[in-house]
């Protein structure tokens, strides 16, 4: 039996269920309206600046005689919220697109870097350079330089999600019980040792914990962009050419191998890829959850399960989704702010309780 086929203009076919055209109108779509919610971002505050003002400052540059913006405005919009708006953008492409290539990896849609302890790990490594900097990891920071921090959460990271995946993965197959146990027990342990070196930490390094651990985005500056945006963007440059693999992989390891896949050297791209994006994220804006596991599920409702749309669509909305989150922050208390991971975490931890409910079948919505 032929497979059903559908008319595409000019008389072309497509087979019944294909969602490629779908998919790429929705990139069209979510780049559009990433482009919308970070100019929304830059126009939100305290500064009286209009959309249009700056619009056009941005197209005329910060060193534009034409002076569009007042000296405060320019101060707010070029020095505080345009590198804050990039790096949040990165950040949240980053995590969504790392809570997709685990997901793929693991065959399983409930995996994501905060989930599963992998941003714990990464959490640990930069909390151990800001205490430990000045004494015992003073040859690292020597070492590294202004990449210290970026390049600890890495490590972290990647050490986490190896012992995770060496823990869950038996003969090729993922136990989705082992997995969130064993994210759970590397949660745990990382939280400990961060709880150790906070009890370390002096009044200075406390305070920036604190406010670190719970997530924001408030101390971005270009300074941190250029630490730890090398890191993400070769992570998310490197992302889009995992999507045969992590189709492949859907079938099952063997049959992977059979489409030629390089099963093994794969696996390990892949997961240098969420340690270096879930590193450099954690490592600049402390932890902030749930936007993998929300992102990628909510596009797979409405593209599908490839991912070689899923992870340009993922970065995008990832993107979106936490510059709105920054937003909702800065402004709900304003004039203090609220940390991002608290409203990232108020939304997404509902989101998940329905995730495993749907999927046990108590719920069908």
């Amino acid at each position: 039996m032929r497979p059903a086929v559908l008319r595409s203009g000019q008389g072309k076919t497509r087979p019944e269920g294909d969602r490629s055209f779908l998919a790429r109108g929705v990139i069209v779509l979510l780049g559009l309206a990433l482009l919308a919610t970070m100019l929304f971002s830059l126009t939100a505050g305290a500064s009286d600046a209009s959309v249009i003002s700056v619009i056009s400052a941005l197209v005329r540059g910060a060193s534009s005689d034409n002076n569009v913006l007042s000296l405060r405005d320019s101060i707010i919009i070029w020095d505080i919220r345009l590198p804050r708006i990039i790096l949040g953008a990165m950040i949240g492409a980053s995590l969504a697109v790392s809570g997709a290539v685990m997901q793929g990896l693991f065959r399983n849609p409930l995996a994501d870097p905060g989930i599963v302890g992998v941003s714990a790990g990464a959490g640990l490594g930069a909390v151990s350079v800001i205490v430990l900097g000045g004494t015992v990891l003073a040859p690292f920071i020597a070492t590294f330089s202004l990449f210290a921090l970026p390049v600890a959460a890495f490590i972290g990271a990647l050490v986490f999600t190896l012992i995770l995946y060496a823990v869950a993965t038996r003969r090729g197959q993922t136990s989705i019980a082992t997995m969130l146990l064993a994210g759970i027990a590397l949660g745990a342990m990382a939280m400990a040792y961060i709880g150790l070196l906070t009890f370390l930490a002096d009044d200075r390094q406390l305070r920036d914990l604190t406010f670190w651990t719970l997530g924001s985005l408030a101390g971005s500056n270009w300074a941190k962009m250029a630490t730890a945006g090398p890191f993400i963007v070769l992570a998310l440059l490197v992302s889009p050419f995992l999507g045969r693999g992590l189709n492949a992989l859907a079938l099952g390891e063997a049959s992977a191998s059979h489409l030629g896949i390089p099963v093994q050297r794969f696996k390990r791209v892949a997961i240098i890829v969420v340690a270096a994006a879930t590193g450099a994220s954690v490592a600049v804006s402390g932890g902030i959850g749930f936007v993998g596991v929300v992102v990628p599920h909510l596009l797979r409702l409405v593209i599908g399960p490839d991912h070689r749309y899923l992870l340009p669509a993922s970065a995008l909305l990832g993107a979106s989704l936490l510059l709105l989150a920054d937003a909702v922050s800065r402004t709900i208390v304003a004039p203090s702010e609220l940390p991002i991971g608290i409203v990232t975490a108020a939304v997404g931890a509902p989101f998940f309780l329905w995730i495993l409910l749907r999927r046990r079948g108590i719920v069908d919505l």
